[in-house]
């Protein structure tokens, strides 16, 4: 017997093999599927976008599957996103809403099922609630192979992070803050966020120091991917030793 799948504002965590598995997630994308069928937006597609975590690439891989199945465009996300960059897709494609494998800031051996509805933020609970009620109550065989869904036109892969930093440049002027020559230090926390920084700072008098910029699903050296002060020794070391004048942490999947 599955296990019931209760969702908060930003979907539904889990330990991973425990119930957080493949059958688990493809309920999920079975209700919010079917949820988008009986609101008639299911013509617009999904965005979906993952994190660093293990398994994520495949969970997405997963719940795309099992949308395309049910005739809903999907546009899924070739590398790791961080979550604001995957919500903004949605305004920028005009998309229904997305689907983020992430389990945030949550410890290591956690992944997640985030949902963004077309507005890109948190769900409302009565969208929640209603989500909730199309999850089936147990796993069921429908998926549709990826190579089957682009031949039907059902599944596209794109890049989210050219359109989300030239949006950020029209937000802030990040050309003259590449010019004022700051000195900056970013812990991306082997999170979603690594090498973003550097591409939206360097480039000019500024200078970025990036501190745990690969993708490792472990986060070695913390509890969880959490800008606390426990878990940013590293980056509290490097300020506190001069050379540079400020410093910035990400969650995990920012």
């Amino acid at each position: 017997m599955s296990v019931p799948i209760k969702f908060g504002t930003d979907g539904w965590r889990a330990v991973i093999a425990d119930t957080y598995t493949f059958a688990n997630v493809r309920r999920c994308a079975a209700g919010l599927g079917r949820y988008l069928l009986a609101q008639n937006q299911a013509d617009r597609g999904l965005v979906i976008g993952y994190d660093t975590r293990f398994g994520s690439a495949d969970f997405a891989a997963a719940a795309a599957e099992t949308l395309t199945a049910l005739g809903i465009p999907v546009a899924m996300c070739d590398r790791p996103a961080p979550t604001p960059a995957v919500s903004f897709t949605i305004l920028d494609r005009q998309a229904a809403g997305a689907v983020i494998i992430t389990a945030s800031h949550n410890p290591g051996n956690y992944n997640g099922f985030k949902i963004r509805p077309d507005y890109a933020g948190s769900a409302r609970p009565e969208i929640v609630q209603a989500i909730e009620s199309h999850i089936p109550a147990e796993a069921e065989s429908l998926r549709l192979p990826a190579q089957q869904a682009r031949e039907r036109g059902l599944l596209q892969s794109i890049n989210p992070l050219p359109n989300y930093r030239a949006q950020l440049n029209r937000l802030a002027n990040f050309e003259r803050i590449k010019a004022a020559g700051f000195r900056v230090a970013v812990d991306a926390m082997h999170g979603a966020g690594g090498g973003l920084w550097p591409q939206l700072l360097a480039g000019g008098a500024t200078t970025v120091t990036e501190l745990r910029g690969e993708a490792n699903p472990n986060f070695p050296g913390m509890h969880n991917p959490e800008p606390l002060a426990h878990n940013l020794q590293p980056l509290i070391a490097t300020v506190q030793a001069g050379g540079v004048d400020v410093g910035f942490a990400p969650d995990g999947d920012a």
